[in-house]
């Protein structure tokens, strides 16, 4: 069991945040296990082509050991809505003490690939090159697939923030993860072949929903900057609508735009995502969606500066999808961690 000590000013500081690279970093260990890649399958598929195309010498290696790799990947991200660029410049000015250190505790005794030798003897050049790789995967793997990443994820915090309005932080912290249990003095995570106690002596925690990461819950103790990496709800339909095309009969009765649009809203989209995912203007995606709104097949909800479109269950019925409820029972089978 892993137990994280808390004092009152900590659960203050709690905080949720999204990070991209926690995204791309878990995205390249979706292989390593039979639940994990079934859940991803549409997405590898549509990426294993272009993926294969790269030259990742460095990175694979980092990702190897399947215990641990360098928080220096996935810095704690700094605000709600951190972008990869950020994040990347971070990674490149990691300090190289910092480099050199996380990367002893790689493979245990076994010795460092070459790559990884050349990286602990001149940390400041590699992270350049690691960046560029980072980059190239990223624009091949997850950019494209970024908005409804950033969408079910957005939609995740706001779920956990009305949870934390009505309920409090025992309800927040309650139902995040079936391994993490919460307590008056504690964070428990019921791992039975770790034994490991830390505080967050007023550093607070950060919480990170991450698509990739399901069905695992990952821990970052960090003293400085923990965190706590996690699978969000809603999780198995993240590829549902990209995989969907409307039926024949439903393009003829709303128009093919207008259907498409129908499809791609099983997770709330603002006018700028949808119009970027389908490649069409914005002033043309929302005319559309202001029809589908009055026909009660989309409904819309403010968050922060954008307004967030999501397909109604009426228009699900339409559209001949599954209920949510099958969506629901997929994304709560979550139960295990990363072995």
């Amino acid at each position: 069991m892993i137990e994280l000590w808390y004092q009152s000013g900590d659960l203050a500081r709690l905080r949720f945040a999204r990070s991209p690279m926690q995204e791309l970093m878990t995205s390249m260990l979706v292989g390593r296990r039979t639940d994990r890649a079934r859940m991803h399958q549409p997405w590898a598929r549509s990426v294993r082509g272009s993926v294969a195309a790269l030259r990742l010498d460095l990175l694979r290696p980092l990702l190897d050991d399947p215990r641990y790799f360098p928080d220096f990947l996935t810095p704690t991200p700094g605000r709600m809505d951190t972008r990869f660029t950020d994040e990347l410049d971070r990674l490149r000015a990691t300090p190289a003490a910092v480099v050199r250190s996380q990367l002893e505790l790689l493979g245990g005794a076994a010795p460092p690939p070459d790559a990884l030798r050349s990286f602990y003897d001149d940390p400041d050049r590699q992270l350049g090159r690691l960046a560029a790789e980072i980059q190239s995967y990223w624009a091949a793997a997850i950019e494209p697939i970024w908005p409804r990443l950033a969408a079910l994820l957005d939609a995740e915090m706001d779920y956990r923030a009305d949870q934390l309005t009505s309920g409090g932080i025992v309800r927040l912290l309650g139902n995040l993860h079936p391994e993490l249990e919460y307590a008056p003095d504690a964070l428990r995570i019921r791992w039975p072949t770790w034994q490991t106690q830390g505080r967050l002596d007023g550093t607070g925690l950060t919480l990170v929903p991450c698509v990739f990461v399901w069905p695992a819950l990952l821990v970052d103790i960090d003293p400085l900057a923990p965190k706590l990496i996690y699978s969000p709800r809603g999780v198995g339909q993240v590829w549902d609508g990209s995989a969907r095309r409307p039926a024949l009969p439903i393009a003829d009765l709303l128009g093919r735009s207008r259907a498409t649009l129908l499809a791609k809203l099983d997770l709330p989209l603002s006018t700028t995502q949808v119009a970027r995912e389908l490649g069409q203007s914005p002033s043309s995606i929302s005319e559309h969606l202001s029809v589908l709104r009055r026909s009660g097949l989309v409904t819309s909800r403010r968050s922060g500066r954008s307004v967030l479109y999501q397909r109604t269950t009426l228009g699900t019925e339409l559209l001949g999808a599954a209920a949510p409820g099958d969506h629901s029972a997929r994304s709560e089978s979550w139960s295990r961690r990363i072995g």
